[in-house]
């Protein structure tokens, strides 16, 4: 056993940590992790700060590796936004931590999970960690996580190590779901190529049959949508799949957190009305709760339209005759009439609609406006038979 063991088809990423770790030759002072979602950069950034704090170098087993993996260790912090950008005030904050010494381990170590976005909205919260990259803390050490070096500012790129992540093979993240979750082999190899190689989308489809039935819904819109109609009512389904599965996500989260305010405040959760200094606490709660539930919707419309791009990009691999394997294999009827009715212009066509909405929707564009338009380009003819 050791850290990397949940580190999957990233053999040469391993390797590079792995020296790191045993030899200070080899370390820098900021790590910057980039892969396509679902590669493991989180992963790798964890098991990296377990194997810098283990004596063995990340044995896997020992206190220090098991309290690093689970973000409990006192010396690791990990910075996991649920908001649409990370805060000057957040950055600031995690500048005045890397300046302390490590208090009980080797390192004091900060990862920060989504560090695209510290410039979601503008360059402020990325710029205040300038000074602490410029002028590094002994014995600190950043692990910055993003999906390519595009999504970071030049400054920070140009003072960290980079370190790129693959996708790993299907037959990898099946594997692990079945050592790791104990999932049927098969189902872990359907889960594996569905979610395109995501490791922690797959292990949820493995587990979730309402997560499966959905995702089934997302890709039988592809042969749907004929009409102006069909578009408009297709993009409003997604929405609203959105919508219900953020708030059934995070309602029993609310409440609790709600509850936990009141309480700490000495508030009688069942007043009808509180004093001013609690209500203005509840709403800024209440503000942050819908930021977290604003990305969690967005998070599963983005995750939406990888699925339904994934039918046109099986559609394309028949067409062009490759023996690349099809990630819908269970819906190949679909892949098969979309391939007969489209050429491959219009299948990249389609997969550039659905990428612009993608980008759109980042953007702070409203989602339904921005899947309409992408509705409304992958009109099929009517008598498609599917």
């Amino acid at each position: 056993m050791s850290v990397w063991d949940d580190l999957v088809g990233q053999e040469p990423t391993i390797a590079t940590l792995s020296r790191a770790a045993r030899d200070e030759s080899a370390m820098t002072h900021a790590w910057l992790f980039t892969g396509p979602p679902g590669s493991g950069r989180s992963t790798a950034a964890r098991a990296f700060a377990a194997a810098l704090q283990c004596p063995e170098g990340g044995c896997g087993t020992c206190r220090e590796c098991r309290t690093a993996l689970d973000g409990s260790h006192a010396d690791v912090t990990v910075v996991a936004t649920e908001g649409l950008s990370i805060k000057v005030a957040e950055a600031r904050a995690l500048v005045q931590e890397a300046a302390l010494r490590p208090s009980v381990g080797r390192w004091r170590i900060i990862i920060i999970e989504d560090a695209d976005r510290l410039t979601a909205y503008t360059d402020a919260p990325a710029d205040a960690l300038l000074k602490a990259l410029e002028e590094p803390t002994p014995r600190t050490v950043w692990m910055l996580c993003a999906p390519s070096l595009e999504d970071v500012i030049v400054t920070i790129r140009s003072r960290s190590r980079h370190v790129r992540l693959r996708t790993p093979p299907a037959a990898a993240v099946a594997d692990l779901l079945t050592r790791r979750d104990g999932v049927d082999p098969a189902m872990a190899l359907y889960a594996a190529r569905a979610a395109q190689s995501h490791i922690g989308l797959a292990r949820r489809l493995a587990r979730d049959e309402q997560a499966r039935i959905r995702r089934r819904d997302v890709i039988a819109m592809a042969t749907r949508i004929s009409g102006v109609g069909d578009a408009i009512g297709a993009a409003a389904d997604l929405a609203q799949i959105a919508d219900e599965e953020s708030t059934s996500a995070t309602a029993e989260r609310d409440a609790a957190e709600r509850s936990r305010l009141l309480e700490t405040l000495g508030a009688d959760p069942t007043a009808r009305t509180q004093p001013p200094h609690i209500r203005s606490q509840v709403a800024a709660l209440e503000r942050e709760q819908k930021t977290r539930a604003t990305r969690a919707a967005r998070d599963v419309v983005d995750r939406a339209l990888i699925d339904l791009t994934s039918v046109y990009r099986d559609a394309l691999v028949l067409r062009l005759r490759s023996d690349v394997d099809l990630v819908n294999p269970d819906a190949v009827d679909k892949v098969r009439a979309l391939a007969g009715v489209f050429g491959p212009e219009q299948l990249l066509a389609a997969m550039d609609a659905i990428a612009e909405a993608r980008d759109r929707i980042n953007a702070n564009v409203s989602p339904l406006l921005a899947l309409e338009a992408m509705a409304l380009q992958l009109r099929v003819p009517r008598d498609l038979g599917v």
